[in-house]
Order: C-alpha cells, then sequence, then structure tokens
C-alpha cells in the first residue's frame, strides 16, 4: 500500500530552515497577478496601492505568501512524509488554510515543524491532511493546514473525515469583481517554488487527465486574497487573520475568474468561478476571517 496511513500520523515532526527576502515576495505577488490591470485598477504598474506588492520600499506581504516562503511547499512537504509514496500524476491540492499569527515579515528566517495529523479514506482516494507551523526567534508566524487530495489510493479501511460544506448567504454577493489569468500565469508563479509539471508541460498534463497544463490551485488561492484585500480590506494586509479554502474544480491559463464576495462581521464569504465555462465551480467553502 503505497499510504500507511499509522506511519504517516505517528512520525516524528520534521523541521525544516526557511529563508527569503524581498525578490521572493515580489516574484510570488506578480505569479498572482500583481502589476496587471484590473476593473478596480486600470493603471496598475504606478498605482500607489499596488506598489505595496510590487516595489521594495513600499512592501506589504499578502498572508498567502506563506504557502512558498522559503520554499518550503506544503504541498511537498506532504509528499514527502514518511509512509506516503504516491505517483505525482494522481495528486490534486484539495483544500488549503492559512492561519497568521502576526504580520509577515519582507525578509526572514524561520523553522517550519511539518507533521500529518489524519489520512482520510475517501473511497476511492486518500486525503493527506498537512499541518505546518512556521516559527522564527519572536515566535510563531503562521500555521498552514493543506489537504493533498490522491486519487485511487482510498479504500484502505480508515475515517472518512470531515464533509462539511459551507452554505452561502441566500441574497447576492455584496461585491463581485473579475480577474483575467494570463496565459504564462503559471510559468511565472512556479518560480516559487512549486515545480509540479502538471502546470507547464502539456504531456504531463494528459498523464493526469487534462488535455493542457491547469493553473496551479494555490496560484488561484493567492489571486483571490489579493482580490479581497483589495477591494474589501482597504488594501491592508495585516487585517487578515486566516483564510480557508476548498479547491473545487480547475483552472487554465487563459480564462478569467469570477469572484463573489459577502460581508459578514470579521469575516468574507468568498465563490470563485471559471467565469469562461459558465460559471463552472474553482474555490469553495472559502473564508477570509478579519479584523
Amino acid at each position: 500500500m503505497p499510504i500507511d496511513a499509522a506511519k504517516a500520523t505517528s512520525a516524528e515532526p520534521r523541521t525544516t530552515e526557511l529563508a527569503w527576502d524581498h525578490k521572493d515576495v515580489q516574484l510570488y505577488h506578480l505569479g498572482i497577478g500583481a502589476g496587471a490591470a484590473t476593473p478596480e485598477k486600470p493603471h496598475p504598474a504606478t498605482d500607489p496601492d499596488e506598489l505595496r506588492y510590487t516595489l521594495e520600499s513600499a512592501l506589504h506581504v499578502l498572508p498567502s505568501f506563506a504557502t512558498v516562503a522559503g520554499g518550503g511547499m506544503a504541498l511537498a512537504g506532504g509528499l514527502s512524509a514518511p509512509g506516503i509514496d504516491v505517483d505525482l500524476a494522481a495528486v490534486l491540492h484539495g483544500g488549503q488554510t492559512v492561519t497568521v499569527h502576526r504580520a509577515l515579515p519582507v525578509s526572514g528566517r524561520a523553522t517550519q515543524t511539518s507533521t500529518v495529523p489524519a489520512v482520510y479514506d475517501k473511497g476511492k482516494a486518500a486525503v493527506i491532511v498537512l499541518r505546518s507551523e512556521v516559527a522564527d526567534g519572536e515566535g510563531p508566524l503562521w500555521t498552514c493546514d493543506t489537504q493533498i487530495f490522491v486519487r485511487g489510493e482510498g479504500g484502505f479501511g480508515g475515517e472518512r473525515g470531515p464533509s462539511a460544506r459551507l452554505e452561502l448567504p441566500d441574497r447576492a454577493p455584496d461585491l463581485s469583481t473579475e480577474r483575467a489569468i494570463r496565459p504564462d500565469q503559471a510559468l511565472l508563479y512556479r518560480l516559487s517554488g512549486d515545480w509540479n509539471p502538471l502546470h507547464a508541460d502539456p504531456e504531463f498534463a494528459k498523464l493526469a487527465g487534462f488535455d493542457r497544463p491547469i493553473l496551479h490551485g494555490l496560484c488561484t488561492y493567492g489571486v483571490t486574497l489579493k482580490a479581497v484585500v483589495d477591494t474589501v480590506l482597504g488594501g491592508d494586509v495585516a487585517r487578515v487573520r486566516s483564510y480557508t479554502t476548498r479547491f473545487a474544480g480547475v483552472v487554465f491559463p487563459g480564462e478569467t475568474l469570477r469572484i463573489r464576495l459577502w460581508q459578514e462581521p470579521g469575516r468574507v464569504l468568498v465563490s470563485v468561478t471559471a467565469a469562461d465555462r459558465d460559471e463552472a465551480p474553482v474555490l469553495a467553502d472559502t473564508v477570509v476571517e478579519h479584523s
């Protein structure tokens, strides 16, 4: 059995040293669309609010940067855990949560501690839950919970795991906006450290069941958080407390995302669909908690 759930969940925590600087932050921001025109910012290259993502002297760090900081890719960490040996072509990102304990620094060094809290049996697939806790000399920085969906690896008799879904309000969204995904977006985003050929190599994408490469789920994740921060939180990245989503469908480079937002006290509920494919779901069960 490629997945030994008992071995994975009982393994000793693994630690990794992380380091990043302003260039890593800027590259990540460009990879999720910073500097590109949006309905709200038709001239982004000189927009003062946009420069906080692209200009080193004004830089703020979007909390979703935690998913790539220091090359500490949570997805890759899960696949290297003891008791786990799976085919990369069978792997999809199922869900992601980032909880921020304080504002992310523009540059830093930190220690990442990784564990596998659970491996769920979904019948025809397995879901590996990876937790990465990151701290520096001043204390905790962030916690990432990553769900990795592995096709064909279920049926080992484990717990099925939670299946609750978020109910969106029965009213029109408070705000709806669109974000265009560049045809080369995946090629740019992967420079932040996610080298899965599924997002660049057409032949590998076919092996995984897609007719062409797909966008990284975590790229969509970042694009969406940036849209929420820019349109609802006044561009203040420090207001984000946590951000969770379930990856409900794929995005192809060159498509347009439609992002709908419902505001509630202390949180924003989000729905993301592919505007070019009859509103096919992309992100679901998505919540940004904020101050």
